[in-house]
C-alpha cells in the first residue's frame, strides 16, 4: 500500500499539472470505485470545476481541492494509481475513471485490486471525514515532537510495530517505513512501546522522521504497482536497509535479517541490532 511519501509524491507531480485544468467529461467505467456521492451525482459536481492551486494531502488520503468548495478525496489502498497522461495513452486494463480535461489530458484511476475509492466533497467537510478525523499527527509536522513519542508510547502496552501501524496514533506510516524506522532506532519490533527507555523514544522519533523525509526525497518505494501521478516509479527502494530484505546481510553488523509476523504483518529485522529485550 502506498505510504505516506508516496502518497506526498502523488500529490506534488499532480500539483504542477492539474492547477487551473477544468473537468470537461468524466468516465465512469466501474461506478463500484465511488464511495460518495451517488454516480450519477458525482459526474454532475465534477463538471465544470477546475482544479485549484494547492491540493493536500491527510495521512494517506488524497486531497484535490476544485473550485465551488470541493475536494477530491482519493484513497488508493493497495494498487490504486491517480495518473495524468494524453488522452492517446494506452489504457491500463484496469482503469475504472477517466477525468477529461479542458487541456485534452486525462486523469486517470486506475486498480488492479478495486479496493480504492473516490469521494467528492465539500472542502470545509473534509477533515470530519470518518477515517480522516480519527488521523494522528503527521510525521513532519509541528504537533510530532520527541516530548509526544515519549509520552504517548507510555501509554500503550501493545508491541511498538502495530502501533507505528496505527494510523490513530501516526498518520501516514506503513509496513515498508516502520520497519525501516525502528531498525536506524535499533528497536526490535515486538518490543512493548511502553517499555522503551526515554533514549530509544527520542531514537525512533528521529528515525521516523528520517526516513519518511529520506522517502519524499527519492520519490517513494516501488516494487510491483506503486507510480507517481505521471507515471513514474520510485526509487527509495534502493536505499532500504532491512524492508524485503530477508536473508540479505545486515548494512550494520553483516547478521542476515530476518522476518517475522507480527499482528499479522511481515517485520524484517536485524535480531543482531535490534534485541528483543
Amino acid at each position: 500500500m502506498p505510504e505516506l511519501p508516496e502518497v506526498e509524491t502523488v500529490v506534488r507531480s499532480l500539483e504542477q499539472h492539474l492547477a487551473g485544468l477544468t473537468v470537461t467529461s468524466v468516465n465512469l467505467i466501474k461506478p463500484e470505485v465511488i464511495r460518495s456521492p451517488k454516480p450519477e451525482e458525482f459526474i454532475e459536481l465534477l463538471l465544470g470545476k477546475t482544479f485549484l492551486k494547492k491540493m493536500g494531502r491527510r495521512g494517506k488520503y488524497i486531497l484535490l481541492n476544485l473550485s465551488e468548495n470541493l475536494t477530491l478525496v482519493v484513497h488508493l489502498r493497495m494498487t490504486g494509481r491517480l495518473i495524468y497522461c494524453d488522452a492517446e495513452a494506452p489504457l491500463e486494463k484496469h482503469t475504472h475513471v477517466i477525468f477529461l480535461l479542458d487541456n485534452g489530458k486525462h486523469l486517470r484511476f486506475a486498480d488492479v485490486r478495486r479496493f480504492g475509492r473516490l469521494q467528492l466533497v465539500p472542502t470545509t467537510e473534509v477533515m470530519e471525514l470518518p477515517g480522516i478525523k480519527e488521523l494522528g499527527p503527521e510525521p513532519l509536522e509541528p504537533e510530532f515532537t520527541r516530548e509526544f513519542i515519549k509520552k504517548e508510547i507510555r501509554r500503550h502496552r501493545t508491541r511498538i510495530k502495530p502501533l507505528l501501524l496505527d494510523q490513530s496514533f501516526i498518520a501516514g506510516l506503513g509496513n515498508i517505513y516502520a520497519d525501516e524506522a525502528l531498525f536506524r532506532a535499533k528497536v526490535h519490533p515486538e518490543r512493548l512501546a511502553s517499555e522503551l527507555t526515554s533514549r530509544e523514544a527520542a531514537a525512533l522519533h528521529k528515525a521516523i522522521v528520517e526516513v519518511i523525509t529520506e522517502g519524499i526525497e527519492h520519490r517513494g518505494t516501488s516494487f510491483r504497482d506503486y507510480v507517481d501521478g505521471e507515471g513514474r516509479a520510485g526509487s527509495f527502494q534502493n536505499h532500504l536497509k532491512v524492508y524485503n530484505r530477508e536473508n540479505h546481510p545486515c548494512t550494520q553488523c553483516g547478521r542476515p535479517i530476518s522476518r517475522i509476523k507480527v499482528a499479522g504483518r511481515s517485520s524484517y529485522y536485524c535480531s543482531a541490532c535490534q534485541k528483543a529485550k
